[in-house]
């Protein structure tokens, strides 16, 4: 069965290198182009593509799939499945209608829930306690497809968003090869999604990132979990702004934004309900530390 695979980041990599390992005949791989990255702004390979060289797999990167040229290059491949994890680009129809057995696409929350492009950093920010993956028929609107299958897990009370991730991409790549397994004896059957339970996760900006201490301590834990490790919550002490890494719920009662004591593990701030400990954050042009350390050399 000859596999097409389509993806960019690192959860997407750690698919590929599972259905590699368990035999599957990847002909070809698509990610998103080269992207200039750091301080000196080198253009730097998508981990999917590191993962193709690193395995001799013909790498595709175009920008999108509006060219008669691109969408023939696909055909040429000639798939009979397409396998696409968070890839980044919306694939048209004609793009869909190439493979002859179709399109699995493994999407990181339980669907319908968390349709869109940061499903498990929302599941975190939401409070959630269990999330997963799912494999869908890959349909023209976004994560609509009808359900192959899905793989659960639960959602640690302290688990930063990429802490979670890191379980879905294993969780996903396990997945992603028992599906695959379904579809060399012809295309699986899927469930139709409850339209009535779509809910929707769109991406994260900076916008999010201030603490409102008026939140109960539950929900600015979860903030600071969901954003992290970007954009990551922030804070303002004493006019300097700060990121906060880590947080902890703890007992303690106080005006919004009070600061109640500082503990040998973080700094006790009050909520509108309850109060967090500030375990490690890091000022602005410093590096990350741990918030007692950091308040011995900056005392309050």
């Amino acid at each position: 069965m000859r596999v097409v695979f389509m993806g960019t980041p690192d959860i997407a990599a750690t698919c590929l290198k599972k259905i590699l390992a368990d035999g599957f005949e990847v002909v070809g791989v698509y990610t998103q182009p080269d992207r200039p990255k750091g301080r000196g702004m080198k253009m730097v390979f998508s981990p999917v593509k590191e993962v193709a060289i690193a395995n001799n797999i013909p790498v595709f990167q175009p920008e999108n799939f509006r060219s008669d040229e691109d969408v023939q290059t696909l055909r040429d491949l000639k798939p009979d499945v397409c396998a696409v994890v968070a890839y980044g680009r919306i694939l048209p129809q004609r793009v869909l209608d190439i493979a002859t057995l179709g399109n699995v696409n493994i999407h990181a929350s339980l669907l319908p829930q968390y349709r869109g492009s940061a499903p498990y950093q929302w599941a975190v920010l939401d409070g959630l306690t269990e999330t997963g993956v799912t494999a869908q028929h890959m349909a023209l609107k976004m994560d609509a497809g009808d359900i192959i299958d899905v793989a659960k897990c639960p959602i640690g009370e302290n688990e930063t968003a990429g802490e979670l991730l890191d379980k879905l991409a294993v969780l996903g790549a396990d997945l992603l090869s028992d599906v695959l397994k379904k579809f060399e004896n012809g295309r699986p059957e899927g469930i139709p999604q409850d339209e009535a339970k779509v809910s929707f996760a769109p991406m994260l900006d900076k916008t999010m990132c201030p603490i409102d201490w008026n939140k109960t301590a539950q929900q600015v834990h979860n903030q600071v979990r969901g954003l992290h490790p970007w954009p990551v919550a922030t804070m303002e002490l004493k006019g300097q702004k700060f990121k906060v890494h880590a947080t902890a719920i703890v007992e303690g009662h106080g005006e919004p934004g009070e600061i109640l004591r500082l503990t040998k593990t973080g700094l006790v701030i009050a909520c509108g309900e309850g109060a967090i400990e500030v375990r490690s954050l890091q000022a602005e042009g410093g590096k990350r530390m741990a918030a007692p350390d950091y308040f011995r050399g900056h005392p309050l």
